[in-house]
């Protein structure tokens, strides 16, 4: 597990623009996992910046996202349809047909959960996998929870998860309570795997997640069994962080790598 420690959320998002550019040029035809929500917006817009200089080619790319709001339509402005039409998809030369986001809509949700799961199969799995975290910690919308979810499922999201998702509706009850979720598998099958953490409200969830016991009760703590992660976090989320495990000073760019996970053992199975 690396950290990269980022001045601000503009260096955060310029350093993880550059890894997911470098995935699409060196793997034009890569299968890439993507994110919603605040913190992917500046990796978005710096991504768009670089293909309309020409620098990028989306043509050959698959995108598949982590989730979608259960009984929200498509083209409501905040269902994640949208928000990565808006922010992302309208703006490069992604050919829709590679771009795969779970139906919310569906009469059977267990189906259509089934359904993800084998079109990521079938796509060979995910090359390189963007991923935000919550406040408590969670991936996607893996909530915590007494044991980890290994498929694509519906979810009941939490108050926390709710709260922090008020501010994209104009009243809290306006916000769904429901939503389907990538699984942990999936997307600790991913060949890379890119999270990026931004504010002071991330702290303890980072480094719950770096430096805590695996358990599902801090979902993104599993990500310390997986052999190539990448975080980029800025000052404010790194305050928890051990001064110990910064290599450099934060001003010149500091880089963290933790051997998280050896000794740790997974509290609770994956079901």
């Amino acid at each position: 597990m690396k950290i990269i420690h980022a001045k601000d959320y503009n260096d955060l998002s310029r350093k993880a623009a550059n890894i997911i550019s470098a995935q699409v040029i060196l793997k034009p035809e890569s299968v890439l996992g993507l994110a919603t929500g605040s913190s992917p917006l500046g990796i978005y817009r710096q991504l768009i910046i670089w293909y309309e200089k020409g620098d990028l080619d989306f043509s050959a790319t698959t995108a598949v996202n982590l989730d979608e709001y259960c009984n929200l339509p498509p083209d409501n402005p905040q269902s994640y349809h949208a928000f990565m039409r808006q922010n992302f998809f309208d703006h490069i030369n992604i050919n829709p047909a590679r771009v795969h986001i779970p139906n919310g809509m569906a009469s059977d949700l267990e189906t259509e959960c089934r359904r993800y799961d084998q079109l990521i199969q079938s796509l060979g799995g995910i090359d390189l996998q963007l991923l935000g975290i919550g406040r408590n910690a969670h991936i996607g919308f893996n909530e915590p929870d007494s044991c980890f979810s290994k498929y694509t499922h519906k979810v009941a999201l939490s108050e926390s998860t709710i709260a922090a998702n008020t501010r994209f509706f104009d009243r809290e009850e306006d916000v769904p309570r429901q939503a389907i979720s990538m699984g942990m598998q999936a997307i600790t099958q991913a060949r890379k795997i890119l999270l990026i953490a931004s504010g002071p409200d991330k702290a303890d969830a980072l480094y719950a997640c770096c430096f805590g016991p695996v358990t599902p009760q801090v979902p993104a703590s599993i990500l310390q069994l997986h052999q190539d992660v990448t975080i980029i976090a800025d000052e404010e989320s790194l305050s928890s962080v051990p001064p110990m495990f910064l290599f450099l000073p934060p001003s010149e760019g500091a880089v963290v790598c933790v051997n998280a996970g050896t000794d740790q053992k997974v509290t609770e199975g994956m079901r």
